[in-house]
């Protein structure tokens, strides 16, 4: 069988690399976005390199019918990262489904500058409220091994795929469902406390891209437009006393409440608050300290 020919006798509506990313193309995505959006799901799920895509070597694949569903799921805007079932993160794939949220790049910012912060300090207690796939709870246990780290969810679905990456990953993570509108009461438990809460306003829907409105849980992106803070306003209460003396606050947030955000948490008593930007310039992270 010629090597051009494609996945099996069967079907030739699949043909190769450059159709099946024109095939994205031709309903409404970016010529980039089709691209590499073809090639994470041949690489992540079917195990090509880029050398057989490029030269067309095909013959490794055995299931034209699940390609076939998958290519079709890629048309309808289901984001690859639940067709392939797995999402990179800090160099690490993260096991994901609907049921959490997907692991953005920036967010890997945000584990890098706790690290930065105490690569030469000793932490012993590790919180993560709001873990979703766990990718950030898992990330800091194992950049800091001799800590112990607790994720919290309100989600079971999310707790289970949480569960999955921590096995997976082998990280010393122990996971509690648990609302972050209404937490436990804690003093001075943890030495660090990191949240990535839902914080997109209803009234900012309209610009988010369709995979992710009609895909990713609600729960676990958006707030009311009337309380962008919710989120952030019960973790800070709760950090201020959960947190011990000269522990560490960091949140990932929606620039467009930076500063509020910072007035708040000075207003609760966190001192030294800072404002950090993301790779694409925006206001995305805060850190604010517990009073020594």
């Amino acid at each position: 069988m010629p090597i051009f020919s494609y996945f099996c006798k069967k079907n030739r509506d699949i043909m190769r690399y450059n159709e099946l990313w024109r095939k994205l193309y031709d309903k409404g995505y970016p010529e980039g976005e089709a691209k590499a959006v073809t090639r994470m799901l041949l690489t992540d799920k079917y195990g090509m390199t880029t050398a057989d895509m490029l030269c067309e070597e095909i013959e490794t694949f055995t299931d034209a019918d699940t390609l076939t569903a998958d290519i079709e799921a890629l048309m309808a805007f289901t984001p690859v990262q639940y067709v392939v079932g797995k999402a990179w993160f800090a160099d690490r794939l993260f096991i994901v489904r609907p049921g959490c949220l997907i692991p953005r790049p920036e967010t890997e910012e945000l584990c890098r500058w706790v690290y930065d912060s105490h690569v030469h300090a000793s932490i012993q207690d590790i919180l993560d409220i709001g873990t979703g796939s766990g990718c950030i709870a898992v990330t800091l246990s194992l950049l800091f091994p001799e800590a112990t780290v607790d994720a919290w969810d309100i989600s079971d679905d999310a707790i289970a795929i949480a569960k999955e990456n921590i096995l997976i990953h082998n990280a010393n993570v122990r996971v509690h469902k648990c609302d972050a509108l209404n937490p436990p009461f804690d003093i001075g438990k943890y030495d660090v406390i990191v949240s990535n809460p839902p914080y997109i306003c209803h009234r900012e829907s309209h610009e988010m891209d369709v995979n992710v409105l009609q895909y990713e849980p609600h729960l676990a992106l958006f707030v009311p437009d009337d309380d962008a803070l919710m989120f952030y306003r019960s973790i800070a209460h709760y950090a201020s006393k959960a947190l011990r003396q000269g522990g560490e606050l960091y949140f990932e947030i929606n620039p467009l409440y930076a500063t509020e955000l910072q007035d708040m948490l000075i207003t609760i008593g966190f001192t030294s608050v800072e404002i950090r930007g993301d790779q694409f310039g925006k206001k995305r992270f805060i850190k604010a300290i517990k009073k020594k």
